[in-house]
């Protein structure tokens, strides 16, 4: 009896000293937590800090750049081109999200504001025979690559004259004779798509080029190890194009990506092919990162990935509430708009005057005029014609 009495105490004191460790240990796993939290917050603002300074720097120095003719090897109607089409940009989606907030536009909007540099930085580097594949927030790809802004405007607001019948709307645009090879509201939809591109020019023995566009929130998805490796074993004319706006939806960088000091032009080495990161925020940085790996491509060189550091102004989507970034973290960047940047190059080179700059953003304002008055003249889609085009 004595013997079990003992064994019963030993028993009582050693689940009150576990409850007591137990409880000592959750106390300080939750200090450990909350200090992990305290460093991931301080982290993820460092970081946002150094992507903003590191921007900051670039600007500095490219911001008295002189002999841009010279340095791209496009001539004044080129470089003017470029600051037309970036502008042509802004205008569209700022247009687009003003209809979308009075429910003109249905479904949900991705708009481009403060990533022009990147679309028009690459497309300018292509033939209008080379294929680009496009992101959910597309509009800029398609116009950056030649695509009707009367057309789009006609698909967003569910025309019949739109480029996909009024069917598509914002995220499916896609025009075969300039080899836009369509938007898609899948996160890395594109990719496959891109690449086959890419082999079909290889087999059948042309010298055109695939671009793949995708934001930093499409690096982890499967495909994307999956047709890089493909491109590289086969050596395919395909560059893989990275929008760095620094979030995936609300998702920042620093939560969702392992890479080292997120440097994510390193993911490249992986499949022994370049990549390198340009200045997103400036549309000549971008066309001579584009173009060399466009030559490369076209020459037989084989995949690379181009990143292009960036940042979007607005929300994930028209209407996003931005809960997940502060507001103070957006004037830096604003500060550093593609737009204006190469107006004032383009002054500072006397390739223009402010007067022709100022030109080119009334006539590009005056062009979404037209495209809305077109769209909003154009009929709706015969109900009887809800068949046509479908094919299985």
């Amino acid at each position: 009896m004595a013997d079990e009495k003992r064994t019963a105490r030993a028993q009582k004191d050693g689940t009150e000293k576990k409850s007591k460790a137990t409880k000592k240990d959750g106390s300080r796993h939750a200090d450990a937590d909350r200090s992990t939290d305290t460093v991931s917050a301080e982290g993820k603002a460092e970081a946002r800090r150094h992507s903003v300074e590191k921007a900051e720097t670039r600007a500095k120095a490219t911001a008295k750049r002189k002999g841009l003719r010279k340095l791209t090897g496009l001539d004044r109607d080129g470089l003017l081109g470029m600051l037309e089409r970036m502008m042509l940009i802004r205008e569209f989606e700022e247009q687009c999200a003003n209809l979308y907030r009075a429910g003109r536009i249905r479904g949900v909007t991705h708009t481009y504001q403060g990533q022009e540099a990147v679309a028009v930085g690459t497309c300018t580097a292509l033939r209008i025979d080379d294929y680009i594949t496009s992101t959910h927030r597309g509009h800029a790809h398609v116009i950056a690559k030649g695509g009707e802004v009367d057309l789009m405007m006609a698909e967003l607001m569910g025309k019949a004259t739109g480029y996909c019948k009024g069917r598509g709307g914002s995220m499916h645009i896609a025009d075969m004779t300039r080899g836009i090879l369509g938007a898609n509201g899948i996160v890395g939809g594109g990719m496959g798509i891109a690449v086959g591109a890419a082999l079909s020019s290889k087999m059948l023995g042309r010298d055109t080029v695939a671009v793949c566009f995708f934001g930093d929130g499409a690096m982890n998805q499967g495909i994307l190890h999956e047709v890089s490796n493909m491109a590289a074993v086969w050596n395919l004319p395909v560059v893989f194009l990275v929008e760095n706006n620094l979030y995936g939806m609300s998702a920042c960088l620093e939560d969702a990506m392992a890479c080292p000091e997120l440097d994510l032009a390193k993911r490249a080495d992986a499949y022994g092919m370049p990549g390198v990161t340009c200045d997103g925020m400036d549309v000549v940085d971008v066309y001579l990162a584009a173009k060399e790996a466009v030559e490369r491509a076209r020459g037989g060189g084989g995949p690379s990935y181009v990143v292009c550091d960036t940042y979007r102004f607005l929300g994930h989507h028209v209407g996003d509430p931005l809960s997940y970034r502060d507001k103070s973290e957006v004037e830096p960047w604003r500060a550093l708009d593609p737009i204006p940047r190469l107006g004032r190059q383009l002054v500072a080179d006397k390739l223009a005057t402010q007067a022709e700059v100022d030109a080119v953003d009334a006539a590009t304002r005056a062009a979404i005029a037209r495209a809305l008055a077109f769209a909003e003249a154009s009929p709706d889609p015969d109900p009887s014609n809800l068949t046509e085009d479908v094919f299985a």
